[in-house]
C-alpha cells in the first residue's frame, strides 16, 4: 500500500506526513511545488518514497501513469491565500486540479481525502453547519473560499460525497507554517513579536457587538488535524464533507494570552485599526458545528487552546530547529 499527499511539503501536509511516519507509514509520495521556497525544510527527517512536482503529477494522473499500488490520496495542495486576487489562478489551482484528481480516484477506487475550508461559510450568516443541504446557499467572502465551495458543490452534484471525504479546516496553527508569511497563524506572529521585545498587536473591533480582541475563531492544532486525516484514510466507509475545528470559539485575546503564558511572560497587547481591505471580508466569529464529525468516529481527543499553544511554543518555536 502506498499513499499520495499533495501539498505534502506545506503546513498541514508535512504535519500529516510526520504523523503517518509515526504510525509506521513510510510509503508516501509527496506532491508539491518547492521552487525556491523554504518548504523543503518541512520534509527534513521525514521518510517518503518519492517527491513529484505538482505539474508533473497532474500530467501523470491525466495520462493514467501513476504507480501501481496507490491506495489513498490526501489532496491538501492548493493556494490557501485569502487575499489572492487572481480568480483564474484559483480556479486552475484549487478547483480544476481537484476535479481531475477526484475523477481519477473515484474511477480507480482509490480513497480520496481532501481539504475544503471554513472560508466557504463567508460571513457566517447561515451558521457553520456542514449539512450538504446548505452547500448551495453559502456565500464565501473571497476567491479562495469560492474555489473551495465550488469543489464541494461539484463533488456533491456528482454523487462523489458518498465515497470521498473532505474537511473544512477552521483556524489551524502549529509547527511547519514558517514559510506562509502573512498567512501564518497569529500564534507564530505573536511569538516572533514577543521575542523582538515588542507588544503583540491585534486588530481592534470593526463591529459594535465585539470589544477589541474579543472577535472569536475556532482554533485547532495541526497535530489534531493530522490525526483526523489518518483516521479518514483508514476508514473508507466514512464519506462526505465535515467541519474540522474544535467546536469551541475562542477570542484573539485568549490566543495571545496563551502565547505569553507559554513563555511565562507578562502580557503586552495593543490594538490597531483594522484595514478597510480586511474589514470588508472579516469574520468576527467562527465556530464549527462538530456533531457530524463526532458521529463519524474519526475525531479523537483534541488539545485545548492553551495546551496546543504551549506545545507549539515550548517544543518547537523555542527550540533551535522549530520544525515538526
Amino acid at each position: 500500500m502506498s499513499y499520495i499527499v499533495t501539498g505534502g511539503a506545506g503546513f498541514i501536509g508535512s504535519a500529516l506526513v510526520a504523523a503517518m511516519n509515526e504510525a509506521g507509514i513510510n510509503d508516501i509520495i509527496v506532491v508539491d511545488n518547492l521552487g525556491s521556497t523554504e518548504k523543503w525544510r518541512n520534509l527534513r527527517g521525514k521518510r517518503i518514497a518519492d517527491y513529484i512536482h505538482k505539474t508533473d503529477f497532474l500530467a501523470m494522473v491525466e495520462g493514467n501513469k501513476l504507480p501501481s499500488g496507490v491506495t489513498g490520496i490526501v489532496h491538501l495542495g492548493a493556494c490557501s491565500s485569502t487575499t489572492e486576487k487572481s480568480l483564474d489562478y484559483l480556479m486552475r489551482n484549487n478547483f480544476s486540479y481537484s476535479t481531475v484528481l477526484a475523477n481519477y480516484a473515484v474511477r480507480n477506487r482509490i480513497r480520496f481525502v481532501y481539504a475544503s475550508s471554513a472560508a466557504t461559510y463567508g460571513d457566517g450568516a447561515l451558521g457553520y453547519d456542514d449539512d450538504p443541504a446548505l452547500f448551495a446557499k453559502l456565500r464565501p467572502l473571497n476567491g479562495y473560499g469560492f474555489s473551495k465551495s465550488l469543489f464541494d458543490l461539484w463533488a456533491l452534484e456528482r454523487g462523489y460525497l458518498s465515497t470521498i471525504c473532505g474537511f473544512r479546516f477552521f483556524n489551524v496553527y502549529g509547527p511547519n507554517e514558517y514559510h506562509k508569511g502573512d498567512m501564518s497563524s497569529v500564534v507564530y506572529k505573536a511569538w516572533r513579536t514577543i521575542k523582538e521585545g515588542q507588544p503583540v498587536k491585534l486588530f481592534g473591533s470593526n463591529c459594535p457587538e465585539y470589544k477589541d480582541g474579543e472577535q472569536q475563531r475556532d482554533f485547532i492544532y495541526v497535530k489534531d488535524c493530522a490525526a483526523v486525516l489518518i483516521n479518514a484514510l483508514k476508514t473508507p466507509s466514512v464519506a462526505g464533507v465535515y467541519n474540522l475545528g474544535t467546536g469551541t470559539a475562542r477570542s484573539w485575546l485568549d490566543l495571545a494570552r496563551a502565547v505569553f503564558a507559554a513563555l511565562n511572560l507578562p502580557e503586552r497587547i495593543e490594538f490597531i485599526q483594522m484595514p478597510e481591505s480586511v474589514s470588508k471580508q472579516y469574520q468576527n466569529f467562527t465556530e464549527a458545528r462538530m456533531e457530524r464529525l463526532k458521529g463519524s468516529g474519526l475525531l479523537g481527543q483534541l488539545l485545548s487552546l492553551e495546551s496546543g499553544v504551549a506545545d507549539y511554543v515550548v517544543n518547537y518555536l523555542e527550540k533551535p530547529d522549530p520544525y515538526l
